[in-house]
């Protein structure tokens, strides 16, 4: 079962950022303060790093104490088979790939799992687009 953007982004209440940077220059750092502000549980996930957004990070997503509701991933496509293999394992319901990031075999391999993918399209800018009410419409 498919969800669509508007229903992830309401129901969700914790969020996996995979790739995320403790650089608040960095876009992943951006986005993520933006989720945590509106009210999402961040999850950190780098092992390069021990803590990002007050959050103590975990070296891949098996490392997480709970299940996530979302995997937003901002690394390099190639990585997204890995990242993806993790999420099949620990039944992650949603992967959302980035802006850039683009892997069609594995969000097949997703969707045949039962995941919901989301590619190539912004966490943050979605989630504006929803406050604005003007979700129906894409850019």
């Amino acid at each position: 079962m498919r969800m669509s953007i508007p229903k992830i982004l309401l129901k969700a209440k914790t969020i996996a950022v995979v790739g995320l940077s403790d650089k608040p220059e960095r876009y992943s750092y951006i986005v993520a303060a933006y989720l945590q502000q509106e009210g999402y549980r961040i999850f950190p996930v780098n092992p390069m790093i021990t803590e990002s957004l007050g959050e103590q990070s975990y070296p891949d997503l098996l490392s997480l104490p709970e299940k996530p509701d979302v995997i937003d991933v901002f690394r390099k496509s190639e990585f997204v088979p890995e990242i993806v293999e993790q999420a099949i394992r620990i039944r992650a319901p949603v992967v959302w790939m980035q802006e850039g990031v683009i892997h069609e075999e594995a969000a097949k391999k997703a969707r045949q799992a039962g995941i919901t993918v989301v590619m190539d399209r912004c966490m943050m800018k979605e989630h504006k687009r929803l406050r604005r009410g003007s979700m129906n419409h894409e850019s």
